[in-house]
């Protein structure tokens, strides 16, 4: 597994981003037309989250593409698609859409960590600065309380 390699290069680190594509949900990768591409990023998630690297380091989850989101949510029901078939919000709505994956994300976390999550568009620069903005003071927070300073 290619991520065994590289993953002993985030020893000590105080917040993993994790960026998903949210209108992925009834796309397929490219590199294997058969897996569901919001299913795999679900799995690379539950790897990174409770690897024992980071144990006490905050996640951030990232949902992007809102944009692309309210208009794929518009006509594709979530709960149409085979991987997301226990979806029962409502059909084709922006909010029970966001706030199913929020849950399918968080439901992952196996420690205590907390999960930090934002349903972001990267054209958007007052969302990309709020975002900004509440990384960093997580980042700065988790500095802080293991320098003895804050917490």
């Amino acid at each position: 597994n290619e991520r065994k390699k590289w993953i002993h290069c985030f020893d000590g680190v105080h917040a993993v981003m994790f960026v998903v594509g949210l209108a992925e949900y009834d796309q397929s990768m490219e590199e294997d037309p058969t897996a569901n591409r919001m299913e795999e990023a679900l799995q690379i998630f539950n790897d990174i989250c409770n690897h024992p690297l980071f144990t006490t380091t905050d996640m951030i989850l990232l949902l992007n593409k809102r944009d692309l989101f309210t208009e794929k949510v518009a006509r594709v029901n979530i709960a149409s698609v085979p991987a997301f078939s226990d979806y029962s919000g409502k059909p084709f709505d922006y909010d029970d859409g966001v706030a199913y994956f929020v849950r399918r994300f968080v439901s992952l976390n196996r420690t205590t960590k907390t999960i930090h999550n934002h349903v972001t568009c990267a054209t958007d620069a007052q969302n990309a600065e709020l975002v900004f903005n509440d990384c960093r003071q997580i980042v700065l927070q988790k500095n802080l309380a293991a320098s003895g300073l804050g917490g």
